[in-house]
């Protein structure tokens, strides 16, 4: 049995109060396993995105519990957030949020960059290779396909080495075709090399691709 790489106990994110009282996310258990491929799937403002954000330690929750390798997130101050995030969680979102001014290889190695560490330039030339980007490296954002914009985004998600892959509606702004082989990219590049994936979808074709594939209504899994 593979250890359990992603703990929630009793999680809650409840915005605004009294009558306006809103549970994001709602006294939510969940288990992940290292090297999991797991899609949380719900209609919209289910409050599958507001969960991500707190497995990602993006938001803080109102109240439970977040374990990534054991050690609970949701006491650490915001500085030490942004170090766990930096080394252990890679982020891909449907926005590829790359910077205009920066070609695929500066994109991809900038996290590395801000976090004082020097890029595995091999790694980073495998991850591309995996990808079908090598040949785009010097290539500026607004001259790439959405494909390739999303393809650069998961290269920079893989290339710190994190344990934990977080995507949220990666393929939202991608034609179906394009999108599907973005999340059969994705998966391998996971297993490649031994990530844990959770990905937010609505798209039921992903969810099967899944090892597993859970359903939030109403802030709750079901």
């Amino acid at each position: 049995m593979a250890s359990i790489i992603l703990e929630t106990k009793a999680l809650c994110k409840f915005y605004n109060g009294g009558e306006n009282l809103v549970k994001a996310v709602d006294h939510v258990n969940l288990r992940i396993a290292q090297g999991e491929f797991v899609t949380i799937v719900g209609k919209s403002g289910s409050g599958k995105s507001t969960l991500l954000h707190l497995l990602g330690g993006l938001e803080n929750p109102t109240s439970g519990e977040i374990f990534i390798d054991g050690k609970n997130i949701a006491g650490l101050s915001e500085p030490e957030l942004a170090a766990l995030r930096r080394r252990r969680i890679g982020f891909v979102f449907q926005a590829f949020n790359l910077i205009p001014s920066l070609n695929v290889w500066e994109n991809i190695v900038l996290p590395l960059g801000l976090d004082g560490k020097k890029a595995d330039e091999a790694f980073v030339r495998d991850i591309l290779k995996t990808l079908d980007m090598e040949s785009k490296v010097n290539a500026l954002p607004n001259t790439l396909s959405g494909g390739q914009q999303q393809r650069t985004a998961i290269a920079r998600a893989i290339a710190a080495k994190p344990s934990i892959i977080l995507a949220d509606e990666p393929t939202g702004n991608l034609d179906t075709r394009t999108g599907d082989e973005v999340i059969s990219l994705l998966k391998l590049s996971a297993a490649k090399y031994g990530q844990t994936l959770v990905v937010i979808t609505h798209n039921e074709d992903i969810a099967q691709m899944a090892d597993r594939t859970l359903i939030m209504e109403d802030g709750r899994l079901i």
